[in-house]
């Protein structure tokens, strides 16, 4: 696309927004930002320095004289804006659509609904480490916190660009065309954006493929059941490389079946040349970095890993140093015998569910904030045999005493600091404070990280209490 000459209108002022009219402006679009709310100094004064406009405070009808659109991932479908921008014919982009507009780097994308980040870093440390032996720069952008726009245009070809992608960033992505894709998983999540269809949803998942071509490779997880039918429904219909991956072989596949799965406590990658033990569980199961769902972060690592030509060395190397990412089953602090996790990562139940299954002993389990649609039906059985304790916060504390009281005790709490008090003063040496909010953070918080960084403040202030 030439952008030059351009008016572009960008719909949100934070990172991604700022990132993609920052890289349109330098192409020779004519760039109007308009932020419903407040922008902040340092973005106002950069879109200044490049003579880019911008509104605050609400969207005015500037906004409709423009050839195209860029729109932020958390501006809904239904808004009134977008709906006038589709009624006047304008097209409407992705930040992640643009940027990759002006890629000239091999993309690895990453969707999902859980485990999109763990493996979006497993994948670029990798990168990061075979690249300095064969004189390539890896990136880690998208949904993971970087704008793709930000730092595309330093990418050269050769580069890899992993890109961390959530189902609101792919809804408007139309040419976005990944090297090698990765599905995670998909369970229910968002589904007050999906008017509560998984179908819905899925949809959007599946736009990661929706441009590959033979040239390319789509990894995903086949002890999904999701994915695994939908893959299996007609399989003649895609024409990119399909790479399963699983707990155990697929005995019923042709071959290996599945060409990375988990033999006894070896991860195995097949291919037309045979087997390859690549590592032992014992090389990177650890304190930080343990679980099922870690498994499964590594077997796609390593199909995404092999699949860009990387050696199972340099693989093994760098997932037994890998110690997880932050704000996912953190250990924050151990202490009188009790251990502190912090998992503000987990924003759906599944996540949570994870982070409970995982967890060593009893837990006390801290949880809510704003709901998406959760049934804890669904995590009631998993609560009923963990847990001796929830302590409740946010938006859904109603919810959660409606879903749990009665079996496992429910303590309400006003604020972040009073439920770590609570926690404190109920746990017991061996049980496990868990940290694990199973909603979003946006009704007490900026965002995870924020909400995160503030639960490990008020843990690491308690030895002085």
């Amino acid at each position: 696309m030439d952008v030059s000459g351009k008016k572009v209108s960008v719909l949100g002022g934070a990172k991604s927004g700022i990132a993609a009219a920052t890289l349109l402006r330098k192409r020779g679009a004519a760039v109007l930002v308009s932020e419903l709310g407040p922008i902040g100094s340092g973005a106002k004064q950069l879109l200044e320095d490049l003579n880019i406009h911008y509104e605050e405070e609400g969207h005015s009808d500037r906004v409709y004289d423009a050839d195209l659109c860029v729109i932020s991932p958390g501006i809904p479908p239904g808004a009134r804006v977008v709906k006038t921008m589709q009624e006047r014919g304008i097209a409407i982009y992705s930040e992640i659509e643009i940027a990759a507009l002006f890629c000239r780097a091999r993309v690895v994308g990453i969707t999902g609904t859980d485990g999109k980040t763990t493996t979006a870093t497993l994948i670029h440390r990798i990168c990061e480490a075979d690249g300095l032996l064969h004189g390539y720069r890896a990136y880690s952008v998208g949904n993971i916190g970087i704008p793709f726009s930000s730092i595309v245009q330093e990418m050269a070809p050769g580069d890899v660009a992993v890109v961390e992608l959530s189902s609101y960033q792919l809804e408007r992505c139309f040419t976005f065309r990944p090297d090698v894709a990765v599905i995670t998983n998909i369970t229910p999540d968002h589904l007050d954006r999906y008017e509560g269809d998984m179908n819905r949803y899925a949809a959007a998942k599946f736009r990661i493929y929706q441009n590959q071509g033979e040239r390319d490779t789509l990894i995903y997880n086949d002890d999904d059941s999701l994915l695994r039918e939908h893959f299996a429904a007609d399989s003649a219909k895609f024409s990119f490389q399909r790479v399963p991956f699983g707990m155990a072989r697929n005995a019923e596949g042709e071959g290996c079946g599945r060409t990375v799965f988990l033999d006894g406590d070896t991860v195995v990658f097949c291919s037309p040349a045979g087997e390859e033990k690549v590592v032992e569980t014992a090389d990177f199961l650890k304190e930080s970095f343990r679980g099922r769902h870690n498994i499964y972060n590594v077997l796609a690592a390593v199909a995404a890993s092999r699949a860009l030509g990387i050696n199972a060395e340099v693989v093994r190397e760098v997932l037994s140093t890998f110690s997880g990412v932050e704000h996912r089953q953190e250990l924050v602090l151990t202490l009188n015998g009790s251990g502190w996790i912090n998992d503000s990562k987990a924003t759906n139940l599944n996540a949570m569910r994870q982070a409970l299954e995982s967890a060593p002993g009893r837990v006390i389990l801290i949880a809510g904030g704003r709901d998406k649609g959760n049934d804890y039906a669904t995590i009631a059985e998993l609560v009923r045999k963990k847990v001796v304790l929830i302590v409740a916060i946010g938006e859904s504390r109603a919810k959660l005493v409606s879903a749990f009281d009665g079996f496992v005790p429910v303590n309400p709490a006003d604020s972040l600091n009073d439920a770590v008090l609570i926690a404190r003063n109920a746990v017991k040496p061996s049980e496990t404070v868990l940290f694990s909010p199973g909603c979003a953070s946006f009704d007490m918080f900026e965002n995870f990280e924020d909400r995160g960084r503030q639960f490990k403040q008020c843990v690491q202030q308690l030895p002085s209490c």
